[in-house]
């Protein structure tokens, strides 16, 4: 028995392979930020790489930055990173991706090109966010922004789109599995967050952008991106895409104001919201019913009302419910009328309500989708008042 033990373990060491791929830590340039723009009719890909000796805990002085950027230019992406090993003293290794910003171009002619390396290549994770950079600057311009808090500009992307759309209901977080899901869907088109450059841009990407209290340059999400497929259509503002979060089920929390019956202004904090999506076809006709139930709590009041009545609860109530309901169709009515393409996936409501009425709508859903009936039912309850009852405001005015 003893020895049979023996050869079996014997065995079992001929055929176990060990570290045969293993990679230095010193052979490799750990990219964290990717950015894809557009140079004629070639990719321009941009990589972010960290400088190890620059961001470990004993590092001395040395004025250099945390990061370094590589770019070059080629006809596909695969082809750019190879290429930018002419570049690079070490070879990208990509298993560390945290952000993935598609320049504004890339994304009108199309992202399902940019997306086939990363969604096939086995050293990429999928728990990377993909951004869309708006307006006059591109991505590769994006990532040479070098921010505060974070020595790593692409890990203060990451972390501050997650923080904004916990606590920032417009944001909203997509992955390379979400986006390729949508991407396929017959009943929803994709959308993703955009990323501007707010202030000075030269100044942005040096050292001196992070050595004082006011930077001059700073990175920040601002609205959505609406897709028809993998290309972009349009935008969406701050308040129709807190509107497509509400009706997505997306909204963690966030703060809004509504305006008291007697003027001034009162902020909520939305503590909790649950939204239901249902469909139904009736006589060939899709329709669509919205129910969202939003808790919230009194942030701040600056108007003359009596929060101790029950009356006036109520009316806030019913106030912010309206506001809520607003969002919403502020929203769909955006996509509907100027682009008509489904990005709050009706569409697959309607598959799993009817899949035999589904097969006759799939093949023109847009154009149904365009002047499909929606309503809205919400109901918002007001949880807490804060640590005061009536502010003092209030009793300050009656001096």
């Amino acid at each position: 028995m003893k020895q049979r033990l023996i050869l079996i373990v014997v065995l079992m060491a001929l055929v176990l392979t060990g570290c045969w791929n293993r990679r230095e830590l010193n052979d490799l340039a750990i990219a964290v930020g990717f950015g894809v723009d557009k140079a004629d009719d070639q990719y321009r890909i941009s990589v972010q790489v960290v400088d190890p000796g620059e961001v470990a805990a004993n590092k001395g002085v040395s004025g250099r930055t945390p990061v370094t950027m590589y770019h070059v230019t080629a006809p596909t992406l695969f082809e750019a990173l190879r290429k930018m090993t002419t570049v690079s003293p070490r070879k990208i290794y990509s298993s560390h991706l945290r952000i993935f910003v598609i320049g504004e171009e890339v994304a009108k002619e199309g992202i399902g090109e940019a997306l086939d390396l990363v969604s096939r290549d086995q050293e990429m994770r999928t728990d990377f966010y993909i951004v869309v950079a708006k307006g006059e600057h591109t991505a590769e311009e994006a990532l040479k922004i070098l921010t505060p808090i974070e020595k790593i500009p692409a890990n203060n992307l990451f972390h501050s789109l997650e923080s904004s759309a916990r606590a920032w209901a417009p944001s909203t977080t997509v992955t390379l599995d979400q986006l390729i899901m949508d991407l396929v869907s017959q009943g929803k088109h994709p959308v993703l967050t955009g990323l501007e450059i707010k202030g000075d841009y030269e100044v942005g990407q040096t050292i001196d952008n992070v050595e004082k209290i006011d930077n001059a340059a700073v990175l920040q999400y601002t609205g959505l991106a609406v897709f028809k497929k993998d290309k972009l259509v349009g935008w969406l503002n701050e308040e129709e895409s807190k509107g497509y979060n509400f009706i997505q089920d997306n909204v963690k929390s966030t703060v809004g104001h509504l305006v008291c019956p007697g003027g001034g202004r009162l902020a909520l904090e939305v503590i909790r919201s649950h939204t239901k999506v249902k469909g139904k076809v009736e006589k060939g006709k899709p329709k669509m019913e919205v129910q969202s139930r939003v808790e919230v709590n009194v942030g701040e009041v600056a108007c003359q009302i009596d929060l101790t009545k029950i009356d006036t609860v109520n009316e806030l109530e019913k106030i912010a419910e309206k506001n809520v309901r607003s969002l919403m169709e502020q929203a769909v009515n955006k996509v509907q009328k100027q682009y008509k393409v489904d990005i709050f996936g009706f569409g697959e409501v309607i598959h799993r309500a009817d899949p035999t009425a589904w097969k006759s709508l799939k093949k023109d859903w847009d154009t149904h989708f365009a002047k499909l009936p929606v309503t809205y039912q919400v109901d918002v309850k007001i949880r807490r008042l804060g640590t005061v009852g009536n502010s003092f405001l209030k009793e300050m005015n009656k001096r």
